[in-house]
């Protein structure tokens, strides 16, 4: 194993390091923790409990992963993070582990970014390139689906789920579920339209993107129940494969759908 660990830096005996891991000053590694190939740790950020960063993930000074739930029905039970590959993970952030009545993991997929001051809760499931901006924070069981983008201050309910594609504005706080491929915004967050910026920058073609308008019509816009949306939908644009998931997430709402 190549690297570098700083002579001040705390990496207690039973953690596993991966290839070229880079440990900054004062950073405390517990005996619980791996570290994937050229994983970095900067100074005097704290990485404890069952944790496992992927490789190539950054994780900045003053970040803390892996430590006990902010639950109060916690009693030290033997709970996980699971960091993916070559995520951003930036200043003052805190990813606590999962709870037992949680399924006892809180999981971060490849490719996020999760900028300064980020707080994800207790059994979190945060899907692939999510990109969380400063001050954003996730109560316990929030999903958040692949390629969603959080704006800064952002609060997001206990159990609310944010779909795929998902765009929401800074300091709003969402209480209710936010639909894939939407724009959302305020306080409490309301939809306000497709996310049509972000679908363009990952290659949606114009079809698809109007395909996805005229459901989200249906759905928001029409004076249908959405009973009636729902049913729609399945008559008119159920060959769309994207119009099939944001169906499939609406059918699976627990907490209801933001408006």
């Amino acid at each position: 194993m190549s690297g570098s660990i700083h002579r001040t830096a705390v990496v207690e005996e039973g953690a596993i390091l991966g290839d070229d891991v880079v440990i900054g000053p004062y950073a405390v590694i517990g005996p619980d923790v791996v570290l994937g190939k050229n994983v970095n740790i900067g100074a005097q950020a704290v990485i404890e409990g069952d944790t496992t960063i992927g490789d190539g993930s950054r994780v900045s000074s003053f970040a803390a992963i892996g430590l006990e739930p902010q639950d109060l029905g916690y009693s030290d039970e033997p709970t996980k993070v699971e960091i993916g590959k070559r995520c951003s993970i930036r200043e003052f952030v805190s990813i606590h582990r999962g709870t037992v009545k949680g399924g006892g993991l809180t999981r971060v997929r490849d490719d996020c970014m999760i900028m300064a001051y980020c707080h994800v809760a207790h059994d979190c499931r945060v899907g692939e390139r999510v990109v969380m901006a400063n001050g954003a924070t996730l109560a316990g069981h929030v999903e958040i689906q692949d390629d969603a983008v959080i704006g800064g201050l952002t609060a997001i309910h206990q159990f609310a789920r944010i779909g795929r594609y998902a765009f929401i504005g800074g300091a709003s706080a969402v209480s209710m579920d936010i639909v894939p491929f939407s724009s959302a915004a305020g306080n409490r967050c309301k939809i306000t339209g497709v996310n049509v910026v972000g679908l363009r920058r990952h290659g949606f073609s114009e079809e698809t993107i109007k395909t996805i308008r005229k459901a989200h019509r249906t759905i928001f816009r029409s004076n249908l129940r959405l009973e009636q949306a729902i049913e729609e939908l399945e008559k008119s644009l159920s060959h769309s494969v994207e119009v099939q998931k944001l169906l499939e997430f609406i059918q699976t709402s627990q907490r209801g759908l933001c408006r």
